[in-house]
């Protein structure tokens, strides 16, 4: 089984189960929402959204492939506790704290809310009972990572494709009217403002675990070989990628196409649930109820393998087994605060944190050019997080003005990206002064 090649099958495989492990909650339901409120200025919107939706998580997965598929061997390069705690944060916030309840909030919301009556979608009950099966299943499929590939790959993401492709092709045969005006912060800053909006899918931070999956699932299958690793996993990430491409354009063409049938609506949810009932009618209702729950069933088995294997890996006198259950245990408990709490609480920390792993990632990237040095990677990683951290901080209406007016003056502060001059400037400094450190 030593340095198997694996078949182009196989291969495809490999790319399909990354491609679900991807397309959860978050990314089924913003893409319409960013669609209807962009309107006329929907292509900008996307473009930019592609960028941190699409580009990012393909770049990602190839660093962490080249890289060993270690984030905290990445992040460790500025120092080892700072590798610790910074991973931590990120499995954490892609894993029991927000994206994984998300996608059991989301399942019920949209898979299974629809067809209750609105005395039990009243009740709390209903929600409860959803989340305790949807993670019971999770659950059964994390317990044997080494079968994901198959079980993923092989199983749920046709299913997931086919579901999928349905509503898209009928929106294109049989479209709905012509998209509305732009709102909002679209009507100056399309782009900028969609770039941001791909913040909230989270799978650039779910990009740099899922590296770790894709390496681990190869292993299991024989795969040993470094360079067929990286190789595998590079073609697996195009195939991901080229699949969130199609998806994402084709939802955000529904909800663009949308506003002038069914009038503007207050998210993604319900743009794409009264849309498809629009083109299928009851049975739209079905189709889309199949699409999320097997989207947020695949990306739920996925974060919550990876969080696992980690934590076990930071604390292994707990096993793998354990810390499954209590994050699934965890993931219902939050899950039943409902999808607005989830998503204004993730912002802030995404926010925060996703410059910080941007910069991380394009730093490593390049890291052959400054021979690695740990004081480029310190100088920029504190200049991003002099801005980013604040912009966490003004989402949580946690004001410092005196601060803010300082920001302000940044370039590109006001398009929401005011920390990238900072971290351009604090890798030229660490450059410089590793320059003169050097032995």
């Amino acid at each position: 089984m030593k340095n198997k090649s694996l078949s182009l099958g196989e291969q495809v495989a490999v790319g399909l189960m990354l491609f679900a492990l991807f397309l959860g909650a978050g990314n089924i339901i913003f893409p319409p929402q960013l669609g209807q409120q962009a309107g006329e200025s929907f292509s900008l919107a996307m473009l930019g959204f592609l960028i941190t939706g699409v580009g990012l998580p393909l770049i990602g997965v190839i660093t962490v492939a080249k890289a060993g598929g270690q984030l905290q061997d990445m992040a460790g390069k500025v120092h080892p506790i700072f590798g610790i705690v910074f991973t931590s944060i990120v499995y954490l916030a892609i894993g029991p704290f927000f994206a994984i309840p998300r996608t059991g909030t989301v399942s019920y919301e949209i898979g299974v809310s629809p067809f209750l009556s609105d005395a039990m979608r009243e009740s709390s009950i209903p929600l409860l009972i959803s989340t305790i099966v949807f993670f019971g299943i999770t659950t059964f499929f994390a317990l044997n990572p080494t079968k994901l590939v198959d079980r993923v790959g092989k199983i749920l993401t046709p299913l997931l494709l086919l579901v999928i492709a349905l509503l898209a092709a009928k929106s294109i045969i049989t479209p709905m009217d012509g998209p509305g005006e732009a709102v909002g912060k679209y009507t100056t800053q399309p782009f900028t403002e969609g770039f941001l909006q791909g913040y909230l899918t989270m799978d650039f931070l779910a990009a740099l675990i899922f590296g770790i999956v894709i390496i681990q699932a190869l292993h299991a299958k024989g795969v040993t070989d470094s360079k067929k690793i990286v190789k595998t996993t590079i073609f697996a990430a195009f195939i991901a990628a080229a699949g969130l491409a199609l998806v994402y354009i084709s939802l955000g063409y529904i909800g663009a196409s949308s506003f002038q049938t069914i009038g503007a609506q207050g998210s993604g949810a319900e743009i794409i649930a009264k849309s498809a009932n629009v083109l299928y009618g009851d049975f739209g209702n079905i189709l889309l109820s199949a699409v999320i729950l097997l989207a947020c069933l695949t990306t739920s088995i996925g974060l919550l393998t990876a969080s696992s294997q980690f934590f076990t890996k930071l604390f292994p006198k707990i096993s793998y087994l354990a810390f499954v259950f209590i994050f699934a245990i965890f993931s219902t408990a939050i899950s039943n605060f409902g999808l607005e709490q989830l998503i204004s609480i993730s912002l802030p920390v995404l926010l925060a944190i996703y410059p910080i792993a941007i910069v991380l990632m394009s730093l490593a990237l390049i890291d052959k050019f400054f021979n690695g040095a740990s004081i480029v990677y310190t100088v920029a990683l504190i200049a991003t997080a002099l801005v980013s951290v604040y912009d966490g901080l003004h989402a949580a209406k946690m004001d410092i003005p005196a601060y803010a007016n300082l920001l302000s003056h940044l370039p590109l502060y006001a398009e929401g990206i005011g920390w990238l001059v900072p971290a351009i400037v604090g890798t030229i400094i660490g450059w410089i002064i590793s320059l003169f450190t050097r032995k």
